[in-house]
């Protein structure tokens, strides 16, 4: 078996170069590959649309919005983002639903899948531009679901949950055997559990429920709730494989 190579941007000597291979590789995209598969849109409109999806990184998707900014369609924009679905390049994670009669929100939300295309996108180059870019702690977000989506059992199903009464779990993962995990994602050392993260595992009863954040030990915060880093939180979904 080949050993795995990490793209040239994970293993370029500096940012400045990382960042060119990443901005080469959107361009290429967008110039050449996209076109050749038949998508029919221009590739300015279609970066812009990328662009705005990475400063609204894990926001509600709003076509109306979208759609008045880049001056074309609601549906146009439906169409771009089903194109960026299936070329995986985006992620659009669906609201959960169910007969609980609660007020759900019902729009998906909307993620740029690889973190460095999206800060690329937003011209951070470096991690100190990161930390200090409004988009940092939704980056994370969006890096961590992915991982965890990636770790997880074939047949897993992956939802966030939000209600009017504003319960709201990040990351809502359904284990085969209908075993849930809630999932809230803080980029903080110090992570503390929200009011609507307990509404909601009221609301769902789940099998765990945890808070993922960047650090290494695991932190009891409640009875029920640990906080736990991401190699703990991937390798408690490896186990269950």
């Amino acid at each position: 078996m080949a050993p795995r190579r990490h793209p040239e941007s994970f293993t370029a000597p500096c940012d400045e170069v990382s960042l060119e291979w990443r901005n080469a590789f959107i361009k290429t995209y967008l110039e050449r590959d996209i076109p050749q598969l038949g998508a029919r849109v221009p590739a300015e409109k279609l970066r812009r649309f990328w662009t705005m999806l990475a400063h609204n990184q894990g926001a509600l998707f709003n076509a109306a919005r979208l759609a008045a900014s880049l001056a074309v369609s609601s549906q146009s924009v439906a169409r771009y983002l089903e194109l960026m679905v299936d070329l995986l390049l985006v992620r659009r994670l669906p609201p959960w639903s169910s007969n609980s009669g609660k007020r759900l929100v019902r729009s998906p939300k909307v993620y740029v899948r690889d973190s460095g295309l999206a800060h690329a996108l937003l011209g951070i180059t470096t991690l100190e531009d990161l930390v200090g870019h409004p988009v940092a702690g939704l980056s994370w977000e969006g890096l961590m679901i992915e991982a965890l989506i990636a770790a997880s059992p074939r047949g897993t199903i992956a939802h966030f949950y939000r209600t009017a009464a504003g319960a709201e779990i990040d990351l809502l993962l359904t284990l085969p055997g209908n075993r849930q995990w809630t999932i809230e994602i803080k980029r903080s050392h110090a992570p503390k559990v929200e009011k609507g993260f307990h509404l909601a595992c009221a609301d769902l009863e789940p099998h765990r429920a945890c808070v993922d954040y960047p650090g290494k030990e695991r932190l009891p915060l409640t009875a029920d709730i640990q906080a736990m880093g991401m190699d703990a939180a991937i390798a408690g979904l490896k186990a269950k494989q």
